[in-house]
């Protein structure tokens, strides 16, 4: 078990005043089986109007503001309490064969499986298309452990793919980061997404933090930390495993979920409307501390 404190700000600053913005922010993370949110706290400037909270159709913690002032800029200070606890994933090679999972899935076979069915659909950014599952295919030969078959298609992908934050933009198509073999964290995970659901396989996005340590003698940067990607796949009776194809792992104590859903456009941390504002500039900062840790000191 180890305990995380998180302090996550995005800045937006505008050319020109603006008179209204609507806002929705998921930037709480969720409870769930491997973690816990012991604390969670949003600070806005301005001050919004309205605010509210709700949990999506995903299960994530859901915060809607709106700021009815003029004003040249938005910051939003979000700071976390959360509790990691051990993963336990199973023996990969114990887990059913990938056919057996998939077949069970379509058959809708109660409440788990019926659940897992709503990832297995095309999304804003996560397309199916048969040059993804003949990528993926040579890792899920006839009868093979879907984790096993799962973590050989994480290998292969963190293998084939050259890590570059200069290639991509939010906005980048799966299909040029397949031919340019070249992206980030989102990319990557919206690409084993096309390749597991091109195969029938359910597999979801999960956004959160992935936290830094320094190496040894050296200090550690505040903001080093960073928001982070990854994919979870429906590996049948033996529920749901993470994946991260960034670095080639399973995640571990490191890996802070702060939500899920089909694609990154179902978990942005923070997207709305505004009146006004002219261009706008974004800076965000993340720095994800372990309890106790005092090695930025």
């Amino acid at each position: 078990m180890i305990g995380y404190l998180i302090t996550h700000v995005t800045t937006y600053t505008y050319t020109e005043p603006v008179s209204l913005c609507q806002n929705v922010a998921r930037l709480i993370p969720r409870d769930c089986i491997t973690q816990s949110c012991e604390r969670s706290s949003l600070a806005i400037i301005p001050e919004p109007a309205v605010i509210d909270q709700t949990i999506d159709v995903f299960g994530n913690p859901v915060t809607y503001f709106s700021i009815q002032e003029p004003h040249r800029a938005l910051r939003i200070e979000a700071t976390h309490e959360v509790t990691l606890t051990d993963r336990n994933n199973p023996d990969a090679a114990l887990t059913a064969p990938w056919e057996s999972v998939l077949d069970q899935v379509r058959r809708y076979r109660g409440e788990p499986w019926l659940l897992a069915a709503q990832f297995l659909f095309n999304s804003r950014y996560v397309l199916a298309a048969p040059e993804y599952a003949e990528y993926a295919r040579s890792s899920f030969p006839a009868g093979r452990p879907i984790l096993e078959a799962a973590f050989d298609l994480t290998r292969r992908i963190f293998g084939d793919f050259a890590y570059d934050p200069r290639a991509t933009t939010v906005a980048t198509p799966t299909r040029d980061v397949f031919r340019t073999r070249r992206g980030v964290c989102q990319d990557f995970a919206h690409f084993q997404l096309s390749c597991l659901r091109s195969l029938g396989i359910p597999a979801r996005y999960v956004s959160g933090y992935l936290s830094t340590r320094p190496a040894p003698g050296q200090a550690r940067l505040t903001g080093a930390d960073a928001s982070h990607a990854w994919v979870s796949v429906f590996c049948g009776d033996d529920g749901w495993i993470d994946l991260d194809p960034t670095n080639n792992q399973y995640p571990g104590d490191r890996h802070i979920v702060l939500a899920w859903g089909r694609d990154y456009d179902d978990v942005s941390p923070v997207k709305g409307v505004i009146l006004g504002g002219g261009q706008h500039k974004i800076a965000v900062s993340v720095d994800a501390r372990a309890v106790g840790d005092d090695s930025a000191n």
